[in-house]
């Protein structure tokens, strides 16, 4: 049985291995998508890959909710919710979207695989196993400051990533094979506008959930994501030039 001390200490040891990700993001790219290189080692299906990589979370998160008493007390109910309907997107519908043969990398694959299974324990603990005290509060503390600006941080995090993957998919005609600089939506802002949508989203779960664990997901995400923004803003600059970048910033709008 976990006791919370472990549980803490999981914590508090993914934040501090989110900071050694963050920066060592900046000096190797992650080989995946359009950094992907055969030194990254034996490739599957991008298809596959996805739903390998993303389903984990979804499926820990459902079992730690099934086990648990408290698996029908709104307060855990509705961020459960939340949860599920971005991972099921995610794993489930977001990979057979995706156009084109691409290829992921196994070792990708299997550092996502690992982060998603330990993440969605953390998630589902925090919500499940050692949850916020407020959540006592039942349907009350959904109306907590907090609560409303976090779900709706939420759902206008989910938006901006769910257009801003349509507006990549659908840069190219079929048998187009050039590259394009995305123009609408958010990308009118930031290179990366996908990754501003997640980052936002989590916040809000984050904040919504207000627990130690729930913070350690965007703390993650923005330490995976930031860098991998500011190296795509530097392939954009060298293949279409400073110029038609106007003043887009890397992932966040106005600052970076």
């Amino acid at each position: 049985m976990i006791t919370e001390a472990i549980f803490n200490g999981l914590i508090y040891s993914m934040t501090a291995m989110a900071v050694v990700v963050f920066v060592s993001l900046y000096f190797v790219t992650a080989g995946y998508g359009q950094f992907r290189t055969r030194q990254w080692g034996w490739s599957v299906n991008n298809k596959l890959g996805w739903v390998l990589m993303e389903v984990p979370v979804f499926i820990v998160m459902l079992w730690i909710w099934w086990s648990s008493p408290l698996k029908w007390h709104l307060p855990q109910l509705v961020l459960f919710c939340l949860f599920e309907l971005h991972y099921f997107q995610r794993s489930l519908v977001f990979p057979f979207l995706l156009k084109g043969q691409g290829k992921m990398p196994v070792a990708i694959m299997m550092m996502g695989f690992l982060f998603n299974l330990i993440n969605g324990f953390l998630q589902g603990g925090g919500l499940y196993l050692f949850p916020n005290p407020d959540f006592e509060e039942g349907a009350a503390y959904l109306l907590r400051w907090n609560a409303v600006c976090g779900i709706l941080l939420f759902f206008v995090g989910m938006a901006v990533n769910l257009h801003s993957d349509h507006v990549i998919r659908h840069l190219r005609k079929p048998g187009d094979t050039r590259h394009y600089l995305p123009q609408k939506g958010m990308y009118r802002y930031v290179t990366s506008a996908n990754y501003l949508g997640e980052i936002v989203e989590w916040t809000g779960f984050a904040l919504a959930a207000a627990t130690p664990a729930a913070w350690v997901f965007p703390i993650w995400t923005a330490a995976n994501l930031v860098p991998r923004a500011h190296a795509i803003y530097n392939r954009y600059k060298d293949e279409f030039g400073k110029e038609a970048l106007s003043d887009r910033k890397c992932i966040i709008p106005l600052l970076y």
